[in-house]
C-alpha cells in the first residue's frame, strides 16, 4: 500500500524529484509588489501594502477589522491581551496543536488547560470542554469561572482549527456563555475554511492567522488578528503599535504595547497572494477530493472537513491503523524523497507544559500515534 501511495503523490505532482509538504507558490505579482516596496523605501510597517493587505483579510474573512502582526504567534500574544489574560490566569485549549499556541499563553503569564479534540475535526470538543468545566470550575460571586481547587481565574477558551478543519463553534460558544469564558479562535492554518457560514476567525471576540512559508497563502513571516469590532481592531493596531499616540513629533505611547506591525515588504508578498487565493483554495480541494478516493477501501482513514463546514485542507492528513503502520508510512515516503510527517507532539508531554492541568485526553492521544500528514502543496 505504501508503494502504491508513493507512485499515486509522484504521479499528481508530475515528478520523481523531492516533494516537500507544503511549499509557497509564487505565481503572480510578488516580484512586482516586492520591488515597488523597495523603490518606495516604505519597508518597514508604514507602507500602503500593509493597509490594502489588512483590508483584502477583512473583506475575505467578513471580519470588522483584521490587524497585521509579524506573524502568528504575535497575533495569538496580542488576541490574548485584548481579550483581558492576564499573568496566572488559566485558558482551556487542546494539547493536540502546535506549540505556538501555548508559547503565547506563556509569554503572556498564562497557563494551558488541556482539554481532548474530537475525532471529527481534530479540533477542541465541546463535549470534553463542558464536561471539564462541570467537573473542575465554578462561577464565584462576581460571575467569573474559577478552577475550584486553586481559585484561579479561568479567562478563555482557545480552541485550534486543525490542519483548517473548522472546530464546532457554535457548541463551543455555548459553553463559553455559560461559564463567561472568552472565546478566542487560533486560526492560523484555516484562511480559507468556515464554519457554517462564518469564516473561521470570526465567531469568537478575536482570531489569529498565520502566514508562515507553509500556510496556503505567505508572506515570508505575518500574522493577522481578526477583531469582533472596529473599536477592538482600532485599539488591537494601536497596542501592536507600541502603544504610540498619533503626533506630528512627540513620541508619547499611554500604554504598554508590543513592536508587533507586519512590514510593508512582507505586506507586498501578502498582496499578491491574496490575487491567487482563490486558485489556491480551488487546488488544494482537488487534491484532497483525490486523496480522498485513493484512500477509500483501503486501512488508511482520510481526515476529510467534517460536515458542518468547509476546510481550506491546508495540510492533508490520514490516521493510521497504530503507531508502528504510522512509522512504516512515514520511513518509506521519505526514504522515496516524499515529505511526511508525523503529528506535533502533544503539548502536554513537553517538558514545559507537562504538568499543565488536563482532563482525560483519550482521542488526542489515539490521533497523535497514528496522524500522518501527506504533501499538500496546490497543484499545478
Amino acid at each position: 500500500m505504501n508503494t502504491k501511495l508513493i507512485d499515486f503523490i509522484k504521479q499528481l505532482y508530475g515528478t520523481n524529484e523531492f516533494i516537500p509538504l507544503h511549499a509557497p507558490t509564487f505565481s503572480g505579482n510578488e516580484k512586482k509588489y516586492v520591488a515597488e516596496t523597495i523603490d518606495s523605501t516604505f519597508v518597514s510597517s508604514v507602507g500602503e501594502f500593509v493597509t490594502r493587505f489588512e483590508n483584502d483579510i477583512a473583506v475575505f474573512t467578513g471580519t470588522a477589522k483584521a490587524v497585521a502582526t509579524v506573524n502568528g504567534t504575535a497575533a495569538l500574544h496580542t488576541a490574548l491581551y485584548m481579550s483581558g489574560v492576564k499573568r496566572g490566569d488559566l485558558v482551556i485549549t487542546q494539547s493536540l496543536t502546535f506549540v505556538a499556541t501555548c508559547n503565547a499563553l506563556y509569554h503572556m503569564g498564562a497557563e494551558p488547560v488541556f482539554v481532548d479534540v474530537s475525532r471529527t475535526s481534530l479540533g477542541l470538543c465541546p463535549i470534553a470542554l463542558e464536561e471539564y468545566l462541570e467537573n473542575n470550575a465554578s462561577l464565584n460571586f462576581d460571575g467569573v469561572c474559577v478552577y475550584t481547587n486553586t481559585k484561579q481565574v479561568i479567562r478563555a477558551v482557545m480552541p485550534m482549527h486543525t490542519f483548517g478543519h473548522p472546530v464546532e463553534l457554535d457548541e463551543i460558544l455555548s459553553v463559553c456563555k455559560k461559564w463567561n469564558l472568552t472565546l478566542i479562535e487560533d486560526a492560523a492554518e484555516s484562511l480559507g475554511s468556515y464554519y457554517k457560514s462564518a469564516h473561521t476567525g470570526t465567531v469568537g471576540d478575536f482570531g489569529a492567522l498565520s502566514f508562515n512559508g507553509n500556510k496556503v497563502i505567505t508572506t515570508g513571516g505575518g500574522g493577522m488578528v481578526l477583531c469582533k469590532s472596529v473599536e477592538s481592531g482600532e485599539r488591537t493596531k494601536h497596542v501592536t503599535t507600541t502603544a504610540k499616540v498619533p503626533h506630528p513629533y512627540e513620541f508619547y505611547h499611554d500604554e504598554p504595547g508590543f513592536n508587533y506591525r507586519m512590514p510593508n515588504l512582507n505586506a507586498a508578498l501578502g498582496c499578491a497572494q491574496m490575487e491567487s487565493l482563490v486558485k489556491f483554495l480551488a487546488s488544494k480541494r482537488e487534491l484532497a477530493m483525490k486523496y480522498k478516493s485513493f484512500f477509500e477501501d483501503t486501512e488508511f482513514q482520510f481526515v476529510d472537513e467534517p460536515e458542518y463546514g468547509s476546510s481550506n485542507f491546508w495540510l492533508n492528513a490520514v490516521i493510521c491503523t497504530d503507531r508502528h503502520s504510522r512509522d512504516e508510512l512515514i520511513k518509506t515516503t521519505n526514504q522515496s524523497g516524499i515529505m511526511t510527517r508525523p503529528i506535533w507532539q502533544l503539548m502536554h508531554t513537553l517538558p514545559m507544559y507537562n504538568e499543565s492541568k488536563r482532563g482525560d485526553l483519550t482521542n488526542s492521544e489515539f490521533i497523535g500515534q497514528r496522524l500522518v500528514n501527506l504533501p499538500s502543496s496546490p497543484l499545478g
